[in-house]
């Protein structure tokens, strides 16, 4: 028999997830399919990262917990269409099939499958867009004579080669001098300096 995770969400805490789970568990019960656990967030926004009831479902799919996670709604559980592709990526590396009631979409068909591969190409595209206005703004910022990255750290190293010559730690020397200790390495490196 197919084991089954239900996730449910709903933005606040006076609203009920009661609707999304009701139709879910009609489904299984139709379907003949055991609901192992249900795994609901209550007055959590989608677009947080992290989730309890989604971090505890993800964790059990490494797990191998269940063979489907069923929800009401995509939007009930990814954030994005990035989130939902990245969590589908690992629902099939692990074996588990994904299933939105309202949308009609199950991976463990081959037309879920296709659909699937849409989304994903989708996905990309997104990234692809987000990649074009990235570099676009970056180069118009140039244009304007903007200094990008961080900025330069300046090392006193006459004052770095006094504190070593007086025995001092790299790490003594970075934090004296307010910089990274690989900074300091950077610059005293020479033919008689061996770091510690």
């Amino acid at each position: 028999m197919m084991r089954v995770a239900l996730y449910a969400r709903v933005s606040t805490r006076d609203q009920d997830c009661e609707m999304q789970l009701a139709d879910l568990r009609k489904m299984a019960e139709a379907r003949g399919v055991e609901v192992v656990e249900e795994y609901v967030d209550r007055g959590v926004s989608g677009a947080k990262d992290r989730r309890p009831a989604l971090d505890c479902l993800m964790k059990d799919a490494k797990r191998r917990k269940f063979d489907a996670v069923w929800v009401w709604r995509w939007d009930r559980f990814a954030r994005s269409l990035r989130h939902l592709v990245t969590a589908l990526e690992e629902f099939q590396a692990l074996g588990i099939d994904f299933l939105s009631h309202q949308e009609a979409v199950d991976t463990s068909t081959p037309a879920g499958r296709m659909l699937f591969q849409v989304i994903g190409a989708m996905a990309e595209f997104e990234r692809e867009i987000i990649r074009e206005r990235v570099i676009a703004g970056i180069r118009r910022a140039q244009s304007r004579g903007k200094k990008l990255g961080r900025p330069r750290v300046v090392v006193d190293v006459p004052r770095a080669r006094a504190l070593r010559g007086e025995g001092y730690s790299y790490r003594a020397i970075a934090s004296l001098l307010g910089v990274s200790v690989g900074k300091v390495h950077q610059c005293l490196r020479g033919p008689d300096d061996v770091p510690e």
